[in-house]
C-alpha cells in the first residue's frame, strides 16, 4: 500500500514524529514529506496519513487536490495533533469529523472503551489502558462510527470534558473515500507500542478496503 506520510506544522511540533515516520515504514510504502506539493500531487496514492499535523498546512492546489482525492474513493488517516490542523478549511472539519478543542496538561493514564467490530479495534480488549493526552473535541459529527472512547472517571480532564461518551478514535464515510481518525499518538513510545500500531496500521488500511 503506498502512503503519504504528511507531517507539516505550522504550530506545535511533536517530538514522536520522527519515530511514527519510522514505524509506518515497517507496514506501507511510505513517502513522508513536508511539502504541500506532495499533497497536491496525493491521487497516485493509495492513501494519506496526516500525523501529527498542526496549523494551517496546505495552500489551495493541495487543499482541492485533497478533497477530490478523498471524494473520488481515496483513503484519509488524522492521527493525533490531525484534529487540529486547517482549522480555517470548512471542508477538513467535515473530512475529519470534528475540531480539537484543547486537553489538560501533561500526559495521564486512562481507560478507555473500544467499540468491537471494526479493523481497527478488532484486535484490542475491551477496556484499554493508555498513556496519552487526552483531547477534547468541538463539531463532532453525528454519522461518524465511534471506534474508542476515553473513561473521564480514569484521569483528571480538568477543564476539558465532553459528555458521555467522550470519543477518541471513529471512522467516517467522504463521499466515495473513507476517513479514520484516532486522537492517540503523543508520545514517542506509543508508536513501539503493539496495540497502538496495530490500532493505526489496520486503520489506515481500512481506508482503502
Amino acid at each position: 500500500m503506498d502512503l503519504l506520510v504528511f507531517t507539516r506544522t505550522t504550530g506545535y511540533r511533536h517530538d514522536s514524529i520522527p519515530a511514527a515516520v519510522t514505524a509506518l515504514s515497517r507496514h506501507f510504502t511510505v513517502t513522508h514529506s513536508e511539502d504541500p506539493s506532495a499533497v497536491t500531487a496525493c491521487a497516485r496514492f493509495d492513501a494519506v496519513a496526516f500525523v501529527s499535523t498542526t496549523g494551517d498546512v496546505l495552500d489551495p492546489p493541495a487543499r482541492s487536490a485533497l478533497r477530490a482525492f478523498v471524494e473520488n474513493g481515496g483513503g484519509f488517516a488524522g492521527i493525533h495533533s490531525a484534529a487540529g490542523t486547517e482549522l480555517t478549511w470548512d471542508w477538513y472539519g467535515t473530512l475529519l469529523g470534528a475540531r480539537f478543542a484543547g486537553h489538560p496538561a501533561g500526559v495521564q493514564t486512562a481507560t478507555m472503551r473500544v467499540t468491537p467490530g471494526h479493523p481497527s479495534t478488532a484486535h484490542l480488549p475491551p477496556e484499554w489502558t493508555f498513556t496519552d493526552e487526552w483531547y477534547a473535541f468541538t463539531d463532532v459529527r453525528k454519522e461518524s462510527l465511534l471506534l474508542v472512547s476515553v473513561d473521564e472517571a480514569t484521569y483528571e480532564p480538568g477543564d476539558f470534558t465532553m459528555p458521555a461518551p467522550h470519543p477518541q478514535a471513529w471512522c467516517r464515510q467522504i463521499e466515495n473515500g473513507r476517513s479514520w481518525y484516532t486522537s492517540l499518538g503523543h508520545e514517542e513510545a506509543a508508536w513501539s507500542d503493539p496495540a497502538f500500531l496495530t490500532h493505526v496500521v489496520d486503520g489506515i488500511r481500512w481506508t482503502r478496503e
